[in-house]
């Protein structure tokens, strides 16, 4: 058994104030493979007071010397990165294989592409040749609280710790409770790189302990937060007494527009995204919409996809799949599952239970359903499990009436071999991300959504901008 019951607060490891013991489930066993602790307002105070008073040192540490901090991380990070890759595996159970070279590397890929975009940063900007003497300066928010998920546990902190390190804030981490292992030996690579201490602390806790605590925090300025739409929904009502700038990365119900003229490899490239990481991803492309004349071709590929998807524990090596990360999630997808029976989707493969030969562990089986109809339960709501429900169009119209008609915006997809037909349904679709062809968006693009997918922009510039606040000066003298 991992005991982790420590904080990491001004660049020390503390005890908590108070024992509060929580277990780390692995969602392959069931069975307990850590301990931590919950912290409580005294924690979060404390960690407050920390980053607050390496504030005023770290905002006007120069440019070049937060850089130098940032790429010891990176180095740190990358001769550790197998260890990170078994901390994910184990506490929210991606394969061992997916959790070292995905998982744990989109940190590696994050860091690297915050560092090239920060080499050309300018925090000091004209406003325009009309004004010659009034410049634009970028200051950074303050001392910032991070809330993150389990789902992607280091694509989320390193989109967050690293532009909040960068743009001159100090920061307090709370990771999920339920995945907070990777995020304690980022806390190690942070202090292994010498980071000053106070810039970045963590707390473990719960949403209704630490995070609600750092949401009305009167010196916390800011609150980046990846999660549900509900809780986000919370923290910003909880936020509001303090005026907090508040940014979110929510959920996501992304629609995967295929034509006709689609390539060959359409259909099995978007059915085995929903199924990647066990479908626990926001901008996973859970509902497919096909064009009529390929749709009954397109339900038998997806169908043939779900079957060939090898389900397994965490632990073995290989292409598969592993379990979803709680019981919760495996009963809430359960329930989800058969609500679409009984609203009437055909199921095409996978279903209710677990898959053959798994017994023990939150093991779901991939499933697909066609014939959805819209307004069905399991195409509105975002089910984060490896859950596929197709539908058919017959119009571009028709199409792009069924993707926007969601209170998510995060990600949608188009397949077609018309350039032109892309290049509108991308300006007509309503969501922060639109990826076409299977092309992945280049390195630095922001990701983010619209509506209730909130509307933060992580990543590469835009992500520096996020924990950036703008001072209008007159009268400047020089360059």
């Amino acid at each position: 058994m991992i005991e982790k019951r420590q904080f990491y607060i001004g660049g020390q490891w503390v005890a908590p104030a108070a024992p509060r013991a929580c277990e780390v489930i692995d969602p392959s066993t069931e069975e307990p493979c850590a301990v931590i602790s919950l912290g409580d307002q005294a924690d979060t105070d404390r960690a407050v007071a920390a980053a607050k008073a390496a504030l005023e040192g770290w905002k006007f540490t120069p440019p070049a010397e937060r850089l130098a901090y940032v790429e010891k991380i990176l180095a740190v990070y990358r001769r550790r990165k197998a260890e990170m890759g078994q901390a994910i595996s184990q506490e929210m159970g991606a394969p061992i294989d997916m959790a070292i070279e995905d998982q744990a590397d989109s940190g590696i890929w994050h860091i690297e592409n915050f560092i090239t975009a920060f080499r050309d940063f300018r925090f000091i900007r004209p406003l325009g040749d009309h004004a010659p003497t009034t410049r634009l300066v970028a200051e950074p928010v303050g001392v910032v609280g991070l809330i993150t998920p389990w789902n992607w546990p280091m694509n989320q902190v390193t989109l967050k710790a690293i532009p909040a390190m960068l743009a001159g804030c100090t920061m307090v981490l709370k990771p999920s409770e339920i995945a907070p292992l990777s995020s304690l030996l980022f806390a190690e690579f942070v202090d292994e790189a010498g980071l000053p201490p106070g810039v970045f602390n963590l707390v473990n806790g719960d949403g209704a302990g630490v995070g609600a605590q750092l949401s009305v925090h009167p010196d916390v300025e800011m609150i980046s937060f990846t999660g549900s739409t509900r809780a986000g929904i919370a923290i910003s009502k909880a936020a509001a007494d303090t005026v907090k700038r508040v940014c979110l990365e929510l959920g996501g119900k992304g629609a995967n527009l295929i034509f006709a003229d689609a390539d060959a490899e359409a259909v099995k490239r978007g059915a085995t995204h929903v199924f990647y990481n066990s479908g626990q991803s926001c901008n996973a492309p859970t509902r497919m919409l096909v064009e009529r004349p390929f749709y009954d071709q397109a339900v038998e590929i997806a169908r043939e996809v779900a079957e060939a998807t090898r389900v397994a524990p965490a632990s073995e090596h290989g292409a598969h799949i592993g379990p979803v990360v709680s019981e919760a999630q495996y009963e809430k997808i359960q329930g989800l599952i058969a609500k679409g029976i009984e609203e009437g989707a055909r199921l095409v493969a996978g279903g209710l239970g677990r898959p053959e030969g798994l017994n023990r562990g939150f093991f779901v089986r991939p499933t697909v359903f066609a014939d959805v109809v819209p307004g069905m339960t399991i195409e509105k709501e975002e089910i984060f499990g490896p859950v596929l429900s197709i539908l058919p169009f017959d119009t571009e119209d028709e199409a792009i009436s069924i993707a926007n008609d969601t209170i998510y915006g995060l990600t949608n997809y188009v397949q077609s071999g018309d350039g032109a037909r892309r290049n509108r349904l991308a300006r007509r679709l309503k969501s922060g991300m639109v990826e076409m062809n299977g092309i992945p968006r280049g390195r630095g693009a922001p990701f983010g959504g619209v509506k209730a997918s909130g509307r933060a922009r992580e990543g590469g510039h835009m992500g520096i901008e996020e924990f950036l606040d703008i001072k209008a000066v007159s009268g400047w003298d020089g360059e």
